[in-house]
């Protein structure tokens, strides 16, 4: 009697494990991120990264502007070169500019504030005066943890760069934008570096 409803049971347990091997779906039938998803639509990594860099606006600091039939204008030409190295710096009383406000050039790619003079760095490839032997670390920490010229020794970025806001940008983001600069024609144009505000100088 015993050994009937063994059987019986043996072969309801191979019945369920064999049923459950079918619901398992192999590794290779499991859906996969296409390419184009991972970069959001875009077909390579670089395209992606040209979206990245107008949304984020920083044409809006590094690329010059230049008086058009409706106002400023992005100067293409000088794409994220930063700040004309032969542009003076306008006439004002920066001590007295430092306590009341902030002031910019006419291409908007210099800024004086209460933190002293910054300028918008060259972001194209060029080897010289540009990105070009940025590392893509060095990019990301410049980005994320605005430290000068991506060394974390360095001193901080200046206003008006939002380091601050990119540094919750994903791996990806800045992988892609460090991608299309890299992809983008080298401009020779060497930035002044930052001057600290006069009381510090005093």
């Amino acid at each position: 009697m015993k050994r009937r409803t063994i059987i019986p049971l043996g072969l309801s347990l191979i019945a369920v494990l064999g049923l459950s091997e079918c619901q398992q779906p192999a590794k290779s039938e499991l859906p996969e991120l296409e390419p184009t998803e991972a970069l959001q639509g875009f077909q390579t990594l670089e395209e992606y990264g040209k979206h990245l860099t107008l949304v984020s606006g920083c044409h809006d600091c590094h690329t010059p502007k230049k008086m058009g039939p409706k106002g400023p204008e992005l100067d293409m030409d000088l794409q994220l070169s930063g700040h004309p190295a032969a542009l003076p710096l306008p006439e004002i009383n920066r001590a007295e500019l430092e306590q009341k406000g902030v002031a910019a050039t006419q291409t908007l790619t210099a800024w004086i504030g209460p933190w002293g003079i910054s300028y918008a760095a060259n972001l194209t490839p060029d080897e010289d005066t540009g990105i070009g032997f940025w590392t893509e670390e060095q990019f990301s920490i410049a980005l994320r943890e605005g430290r000068y010229k991506g060394i974390k020794t360095a001193r901080q970025l200046l206003p008006p760069m939002p380091w601050d806001m990119y540094s919750h940008m994903t791996d990806q983001e800045t992988k892609a934008i460090y991608a299309y600069l890299k992809s983008l024609k080298p401009i020779n144009n060497l930035v002044p570096n930052a001057v600290p505000p006069t009381h510090a100088m005093n």
